[in-house]
């Protein structure tokens, strides 16, 4: 929490002030049972827990507007040397000045290839690459940030050098960045490191632990509740047209291996395979099929799916393989959706994207989703798909 969070914005400081107050909770209460502390309030414990983290955040969030506030005004600033004034270059220099509450003022760029003075944004060149040492001698850097292609590595190597000798921090930015589609993350095999270049949260193993016990808890919950639909629905499936009260459907999971998903059987059987969306009017469906379709009752048998461990209750909605292969060659990153469990249901079914609806959009949905999983995130689809289930069903 003492690290500098200039950069960060304040949903991340949030995240750490809520992991920090639940292990200082645990830590103290298990110092209780272990001193066999056991006069003392629980009421008063949990009060302290819960007032201590809005405290806190509030306290941060007074402090980081008062920065920026500071900072807005010209006091606090740390000064930049930008080495490159390409069109990376050119791109940080108009990012740092969306971003100015963060207090980086770049005072100017140095580029072999173009002429002192030039205008870049609202800074200009000052120099050659060369001239670092002077411009360094002469001025007030705090950092510099190169922004030259890998490929001029010699150039790169004498630069940060340089830097160091006069004890200015060096920052880079990689000119591969662009194929950085969302926010990356770098692992370290020994002394290597390894630039992940999509950051998916429910790869990290607690993550991932605590999405599965939820998921657990609420389909053996969610089966106990709507045990009487269950059965009643099964009745009533049976008698509205012969078949099976349980229609099973190859579907493409996370890691693109291949799942039966469990649905109540809505149509008449049929003998041949159909690869197209079900229609609202669809001929093939039963009257009573209509009705579950329409309440979403049909999705209840996924319960089981999502004990086996096929699916999750929230995340990407699965797609038969017929349409994975279509469409991961029709729409871009289409398969970035299976990187995670798929569930019941999803963020953009949440935003009105399913069934017979654009697909890239709800790839779009889909992909936030993998990307900036938080248990949030969850519990918000969550209430939204009830708030969606009554609006439907009246």
């Amino acid at each position: 929490m003492y690290s500098p969070q200039r950069t960060d914005n304040i949903t991340s400081e949030t995240k750490q002030i809520l992991k920090i107050n639940v292990i200082g909770l645990l830590i103290l209460i298990t110092t209780l049972y272990i001193i066999k502390v056991d006069d003392y309030s629980r009421y008063l414990l949990a009060m302290f827990a819960i007032f201590s983290t809005i405290f806190m955040i509030i306290e941060r969030f007074l402090f980081r507007s008062s920065l920026r506030y500071v900072r807005g005004k010209g006091f606090n600033i740390q000064y930049i040397l930008v080495i490159g004034a390409g069109d990376l270059g050119e791109k940080f220099s108009n990012k740092i000045e969306q971003i100015y509450y963060i207090g980086y003022k770049i005072i100017g760029f140095l580029d072999d290839n173009m002429a002192k003075g030039q205008k870049i944004s609202n800074s200009e060149v000052i120099g050659s690459i060369k001239d670092l040492e002077h411009v360094i001698l002469n001025n007030i850097v705090d950092m510099a940030v190169i922004t030259i292609s890998a490929r001029h590595y010699p150039l790169i190597e004498s630069i940060v050098n340089t830097l160091e000798k006069h004890g200015v921090k060096a920052e880079i930015v990689p000119d591969f960045y662009r194929y950085f589609s969302a926010k990356p993350s770098i692992d370290m095999i020994d002394d290597i490191p390894v630039i992940n270049i999509r950051y998916v949260p429910l790869d990290n193993n607690l993550n991932k632990f605590l999405k599965r016990i939820g998921d657990i808890f609420l389909a053996v919950g969610g089966i106990i509740v709507t045990s009487p639909i269950l059965l009643v629905t099964a009745i009533l499936v049976k008698f509205s047209s012969p078949g099976p009260v349980i229609f099973k459907q190859k579907r493409v999971g996370r890691n693109r291996k291949e799942f039966n998903i469990y649905k109540f059987r809505s149509m008449k059987v049929q003998d041949d395979v159909e690869y197209h969306w079900t229609k609202e009017d669809d001929p093939r469906k039963t009257k009573f099929g209509s009705f579950i379709r329409k309440t979403n009752i049909d999705e209840l048998p996924q319960f089981f799916n999502i004990l086996k461990g096929n699916m999750s209750l929230i995340g990407p909605r699965p797609e038969r393989p017929f349409f994975v292969d279509k469409f991961r060659d029709e729409i871009p990153k289409y398969m970035i959706k299976h990187h995670v469990r798929p569930g019941m249901t999803g963020y953009a079914q949440i935003n009105g994207f399913r069934g017979n609806t654009s697909i890239r959009k709800r790839i779009e949905y889909d992909i936030y989703y993998v990307e900036n999983w938080n248990l949030f995130l969850d519990v918000k689809i969550f209430f939204m798909t009830f708030r969606n289930f009554f609006k439907n069903a009246y």
